[in-house]
């Protein structure tokens, strides 16, 4: 059963309860499915980890998690849904939450530019990029680390660390304990 619990922002992230149940009245696949709740979670942390090193800006690698599968329509090829996505977080911001005008520029465009492949850009969207392609594993798909913007995403630790998580279809325990979600589980 998919449930919503509580609405109080955690107090380090930008992610709120709020903006998640604001998302997901709007998400049309399952929560569990393989773009739903648990991947966006995997993206989250894979971001927390890689902008530690990278100086990549976490409010941003943050929102990215949660917007950038978030419009699909189906698993399987959705041409638009980035950009879908990004269309959500213009509509939800200031609502929901804040981000000044570079940033949410950053964030529209790692949005819209998530599945083209690109290895060059700001840090921010390299962080993005690597944080979502690091759990490519969770589709059957063994990520390249030549494919990786960063050499943080590269390192063998964290890249070892990542692709097991998406393999195994880890769910993070940020997804009760930041976001209070209850799912079905598999």
């Amino acid at each position: 059963m998919n449930s919503v619990r509580g609405k109080h922002p955690l107090k380090n992230s930008v992610v709120s309860r709020d903006l998640v149940r604001s998302i997901l009245n709007r998400y049309t696949l399952p929560w569990e499915g393989t773009h739903g709740v648990p991947h966006w979670a995997r993206v989250l942390e894979n971001g927390r980890r890689l902008s530690e090193t990278t100086g990549a800006r976490r409010d941003i690698v943050e929102l990215f998690a949660v917007f950038h599968d978030s419009q699909r329509i189906n698993e399987a090829i959705d041409d638009g849904h980035g950009r879908r996505g990004s269309e959500l977080a213009r509509g939800l911001r200031g609502v929901a939450y804040t981000l000044d005008d570079k940033a949410f520029n950053l964030l529209i465009q790692a949005c819209d530019l998530h599945t083209e492949g690109y290895l060059e850009g700001d840090v921010t969207l390299q962080t993005c990029w690597d944080a979502d392609r690091l759990d490519l594993g969770r589709v059957g798909i063994a990520p390249r680390p030549e494919k990786l913007c960063t050499e943080e995403a590269r390192d063998a630790g964290l890249f070892t660390w990542a692709v097991r998580r998406g393999e195994r279809f880890v769910v993070p325990a940020l997804v009760s304990k930041e976001w209070s979600l209850r799912l079905s589980g598999r």
